[in-house]
């Protein structure tokens, strides 16, 4: 009887010896991985950049006529309003030419008034056939020539009137003067410039926008702007222009940003930050951990995706980071079980071995 089992334990412990191996191999063969889902979220993401203030009026002036600076009637620092004098010019030539263009119009216009008296005279005679009637026609020809010498005595007294105010040099604008390139007693020609003016109450914050950015903003994003200056201070602003023509050598768009309230913080000059918030707040982005992305030589991107105990790989379209996560765009489903560790020698095919659940 004791013989007689030998067959049987022998059988069993042979097979218990061929089917170890096997399990072992089969083990060995699955890669264990951790495995993430896709999930939706809205992105309430701040975008800081820094820019300079910049004075969208800033004039370099120059005189309107040529002469000799016979008073400066501001300097460095000056605060001036639209209109008030800067300049005056030697006017002594061109008054002296005024009262003579004045004294000229007066003799005109007495010379029409003569005319326009032996034309009166004349008409009268010829009622009676005192005169005749080409006296008549002289004489209202000597009036209308009389007229044309008036107007044009008139016109040349407002051009020496013009040239007259044109050697006062007045602020085009309100603002400050910045810079002063002349001093009293110098002789200058229009053109050069004698002081520079810049306005304080219209200013700009300008910032460069590198490109993978430039397409989520618009005119109505949400900006903050905080003065260097004072970066505890800050205050909103609008998005006033962008300029979608890049800057070859940074790869940056211009975006132009008009305070909004009071800007009396911001000094043409300074440096201040624009704080954008982006998203806006209403739709949710597909977000997956950078660490389960693939990168191929080509650009594009993949992930292993754990269907059944197998890897499957998916390729992905990305957008833009947020923080660890990437933008998932295209190619996968929330309900989806993608290898976030364990990705990197994995196979097309290859059994998995899964040990962390998916996140909830």
């Amino acid at each position: 009887m004791v013989f007689g089992k030998f067959p049987l334990v022998i059988l069993m412990v042979a097979l218990w010896l061929i089917g170890t191996p096997v399990m072992v191999l089969a083990n060995e063969d699955s890669v264990p991985v951790s495995v993430t889902r896709p999930y939706l979220a809205e992105l309430g993401e701040t975008l800081k950049l820094s820019g300079s203030v910049n004075a969208l009026q800033r004039a370099s002036l120059s005189t309107r006529a040529d002469g000799l600076i016979d008073e400066l009637r501001v300097d460095v620092g000056s605060h001036v309003k639209q209109g008030d004098p800067l300049l005056q010019l030697d006017a002594a030539l061109i008054t002296l030419e005024y009262q003579r263009a004045r004294a000229a119009t007066a003799e005109q216009r007495a010379a029409l008034d003569e005319a326009q008296r032996l034309l009166d005279d004349a008409l009268r005679l010829r009622e009676n056939n005192h005169v005749s009637a080409n006296e008549v026609n002289t004489r209202r020809a000597n009036l209308n020539l009389a007229q044309a010498s008036l107007e044009a005595a008139i016109a040349d007294q407002r051009s020496v009137a013009e040239m007259v105010e044109r050697h006062v040099l007045p602020a085009p604008f309100d603002g400050v003067i910045a810079a002063r390139h002349v001093d009293r007693g110098e002789w200058v020609s229009r053109g050069d410039p004698v002081f520079e003016l810049v306005s304080l109450d219209r200013v700009r914050l300008d910032v460069r926008m590198p490109q993978e950015r430039f397409s989520e903003i618009s005119d109505k994003t949400p900006v903050n702007i905080c003065p260097d200056s004072n970066p505890v201070k800050c205050f909103s602003g609008t998005v006033a222009a962008l300029v979608p023509v890049s800057d070859s050598s940074t790869r940056t768009f211009l975006v132009r940003i008009r305070p909004e309230g009071n800007s009396g913080q911001l000094l043409p000059g300074t440096s201040a930050s624009a704080i954008f918030e982006l998203g806006d707040g209403r739709s949710q982005d597909m977000l997956l951990p950078r660490d389960a992305l693939l990168r191929h030589p080509d650009g594009s991107y993949s992930v292993f995706v754990a269907k059944e105990g197998v890897a499957r790989r998916q390729l992905v379209e990305v957008g833009r980071e947020a923080r660890d996560n990437v933008v998932i765009t295209g190619g996968l489903a929330t309900t989806d079980d993608v290898v976030v560790r364990g990705n990197e020698v994995l196979r097309d095919g290859q059994t998995l071995r899964v040990v962390e659940s998916p996140n909830p």
